[in-house]
């Protein structure tokens, strides 16, 4: 039997934040937290949110003490700030790490604790306080997962945390509030978003209803990626991008991921690194692994990308797929190396990141669990 998790009510296109006023109106709370950052705070992407919830006499208190890589001090912080101002909803407004704090202080609202309480799979007994999850990236799809990504700063690990009660009620995708993002976050935030995609494609977890998501999030990405990021304007790559998440995000909330996530965790963790850059340099490192074992699963990638797969081998199609995704991550100008970022071979810490990715929520999502001499090894590809 398959479960498949997505938030009862989506607004998808352009100019639905105009419209969700009265969705947050009928839920029928009295004030919301609204989970943001520092940079949408300063930003005009606000106003456009807050404009509507005005509009329907919504209270809310601001929250923006949320970095990139949300820490658990970000989330007590958030906790305290809703319990002070008596808030009985959360607005979550920005790319992941709003979105991920959101869900957490949610879940921490209503059944107490501390962060740490969560990692691992469904561990809360209470629903989270309701979220409505307004999303500003085309990358993670926090806001319809039942997932989220803490970082705990005392440990240096990103806790990864599979929990249903953290579901959004209403989850919010309008690409005009996407359109003043810089390339580098458009092009991170989107090969985020095919990761999501290809792990869970050729994850063991992948079943029919997943496997035709990915799909056609595959497809959208490779069509509208390069042109959202050569021009943040162009609003309909910028609507491509998000069908494109909203369909890879369905899919990975109910097939799962795999290694490429469990491995770029732990950079983001240690070197505090945008978290969709991380997956993009690991993405071919680990599927060229995972290929050798399971050819067959990368047909479905092979055809999404483009390619004639009638006649193929499996291996020719895993091969295409691979080589188009180094090819995508080129065009929208990832780096290759984390020298690039700064980051020496002889200042990595490669026995500590390796034990940490062994025993990531997503590490056992991928079709076959390296050792910890693999995963160096994985790693070392990236220097």
């Amino acid at each position: 039997m398959s479960t498949f998790y997505v938030p009862a009510v989506n607004l998808i296109g352009k100019g639905v934040v105009k419209e969700v006023g009265p969705y947050v109106k009928e839920l029928g709370y009295s004030k919301a937290l609204l989970v943001t950052d520092k940079f949408i705070e300063g930003s005009d992407i606000l106003p456009q949110i807050l404009g509507p919830l005005d509009a329907e006499g919504i209270q809310y208190v601001v929250f923006s003490d949320v970095e990139p890589n949300p820490t658990c001090k970000n989330v007590m912080d958030g906790v305290a700030a809703l319990k002070e101002h008596n808030c009985d909803f959360i607005i979550s407004v920005g790319g992941g790490s709003p979105q991920d704090a959101a869900s957490c202080i949610s879940v921490i609202a209503t059944n107490g604790g501390k962060p740490q309480d969560y990692e691992g799979l469904h561990k809360s007994a209470k629903k989270g306080l309701p979220v409505v999850a307004i999303n500003t990236t085309a990358g993670t799809s926090a806001e319809i997962t039942i997932n989220y990504v803490i970082t705990d700063e005392e440990r240096k690990v990103k806790m990864v945390m599979v929990d249903k009660n953290s579901l959004a009620l209403i989850s919010v995708n309008d690409p005009e509030l996407m359109v003043s993002k810089p390339a580098a976050l458009t092009a991170a935030t989107g090969m985020d978003a095919l990761t999501h995609a290809v792990e869970a494609l050729v994850t063991p977890g992948a079943y029919g209803v997943t496997k035709k998501l990915s799909i056609g999030a595959i497809e959208l990405i490779k069509e509208y990626l390069p042109r959202a990021v050569a021009n943040g304007h162009d609003i309909e790559a910028r609507e491509g991008m998000v069908n494109a998440i909203f369909l890879g995000g369905m899919s990975f909330n109910n097939a799962g991921l795999g290694y490429v996530h469990s491995m770029a965790h732990q950079l983001g963790a240690v070197y505090n690194l945008p978290h969709g850059v991380c997956c993009a340099m690991l993405l071919p490192v680990v599927e060229r692994e995972n290929a050798k074992r399971v050819p067959e699963a990368f047909r479905n990638v092979a055809k999404a990308l483009g390619l004639q797969i009638e006649g193929k081998t499996d291996e020719e199609c895993a091969a295409y797929a691979i080589s188009e995704i180094e090819k995508l991550s080129e065009t929208v100008g990832i780096p290759k190396k984390l020298t690039e970022l700064g980051i020496e071979e002889k200042d990595f810490d490669f026995d500590y990141l390796s034990k940490n990715a062994l025993i990531d929520a997503c590490a056992p999502g991928n079709p076959f669990m390296p050792t910890l001499e693999e995963t160096i090894a994985l790693y070392k590809e990236l220097f």
